[in-house]
């Protein structure tokens, strides 16, 4: 008759066997996320062609440093977003109101430039502002959601073209707006203390939109803060300050101190939003410190003149709001080209007086794709774990 194993023997086993697990638990909560596709929602500095099919393709020279062309974005190339597709091995995000061409298999963006985060209640020729509020974005998501399960059940090339029921929980949601909410209201001659009283109703808003979102199965938020909008060329020309009020960057304080003041908020609602959202994970990304490192050491990093625009016309900024980026004027019965871009794109952080170079987004990009400038400290590829995971692993 065979003895039976003794007490130590068990013992030692299954210890043995709680270390190998311990591990397997270990390896498998610290794999990259697998993220199937990415929903973004945004204003211009995502957008991917939902404006141009709106009301008209932003025409050339935008797209020319990597697309050849108008690709859609309000650049000489590609955007964080684009980027953030390219790291996470996903095709280039597709607009949901481009009805041209598009695949959304991977996801689909809702961002139009101009876009607020509070409906502006006006037209985009009036005011500049897109009239697709991210309310709108919202109800475009909600729609596509449902309708596109519908549509896939059909088969055939809607089945190539749609995302699978599963792929909404788990996709990444990229957010990027704000910065035009802030603009809107110097634009509509309010003080900074005026501008600062509606922010709260702001950050409302945006975290009513993403309890919507996670209502809908979201589960994984990367949400950028917005950028130092007193850097621009499109605000400092615009809207003058005294020289008391510009830092030793050449930026307006007062703008910038608006934009950090929505940024605290926003970081503020993002931890709410841990808090009321049991099964999401939130990652707050600090872009806006690396967009006014640029602006402020451009030169240490291969851009000699920060605040000035590659493609514009005339004064000090090179930018005209009447005499934009590929804009032409009649000479002698000839069209002739005056907003020009600059000969080197990629020497330049800003492109047209309002948004960056790509050669800008994509030095921002290498430097928040490793988790450097999130809370908490998580690499976009481990986005898809709860704060607490995120913590014990940083």
């Amino acid at each position: 008759m065979a003895s039976l194993p003794s007490p130590l023997l068990l013992t030692t086993i299954s210890v043995l066997f709680l270390v190998i697990l311990t591990r397997c638990s270990v390896a498998a909560a610290t794999s990259p996320c697998d993220f199937t596709a990415t929903f973004n929602f945004g204003d211009s500095n995502s957008d991917t062609g939902g404006l141009s099919a709106a009301f008209g393709q932003a025409s050339w020279p935008h797209g020319e440093s990597f697309f050849g062309g108008p690709a859609g974005r309000y650049c000489d190339g590609r955007l964080i977003v684009d980027f953030i597709a390219e790291s996470l091995g996903l095709p280039y995000l597709s607009a949901y109101l481009d009805s041209v061409g598009s695949n959304f298999t991977h996801g689909a963006n809702f961002a139009t430039a101009g876009s607020t985060i509070r409906p502006q209640n006006t037209t985009l020729r009036q005011s500049g502002f897109s009239p697709i509020s991210l309310e709108d974005q919202w109800v475009e998501f909600n729609d596509f959601h449902r309708r596109s399960q519908f549509v896939r059940r059909r088969g055939g090339v809607f089945k190539k073209l749609l995302p699978k029921k599963e792929d909404f929980s788990r996709a990444l949601y990229t957010f990027d707006i704000g910065q035009n909410d802030l603009t809107a209201g110097y634009f509509s001659n309010m003080t900074t203390d005026e501008v600062r009283a509606y922010v709260p109703d702001l950050l409302n808003h945006f975290q009513n939109i993403v309890k919507n979102v996670y209502g809908q199965g979201g589960r994984h938020f990367w949400i950028h803060n917005t950028g130092p909008v007193g850097c621009l060329p499109y605000i400092l020309d615009r809207i003058p300050v005294s020289p008391s009020q510009i830092d030793k960057a050449g930026c307006a304080t007062p703008f910038n101190e608006v934009a950090r003041y929505f940024n605290r908020g926003l970081k503020k609602a993002v931890k709410q939003l841990r808090k009321d959202l049991p099964l999401a994970a939130l990652t707050y990304v600090d872009v806006y410190s690396l967009k006014y490192t640029l602006f402020s050491q451009g030169r240490k990093y291969g851009f000699p003149r920060p605040l000035v625009t590659c493609c514009g016309h005339g004064g000090k900024y090179n930018y005209n709001m009447h005499i934009g980026c590929g804009a032409k004027i009649k000479r002698h019965g000839k069209e002739v080209l005056v907003g020009k871009p600059c000969k080197d794109p990629s020497t330049s952080v800003v492109w047209d007086g309002v948004h960056l170079t790509q050669a800008a987004n994509k030095w921002i990009f290498d430097r928040i794709v490793d988790g450097s400038f999130s809370d908490p400290r998580v690499p976009l590829k481990m986005a898809c774990f709860r704060k607490e995971l995120a913590s014990d692993q940083h």
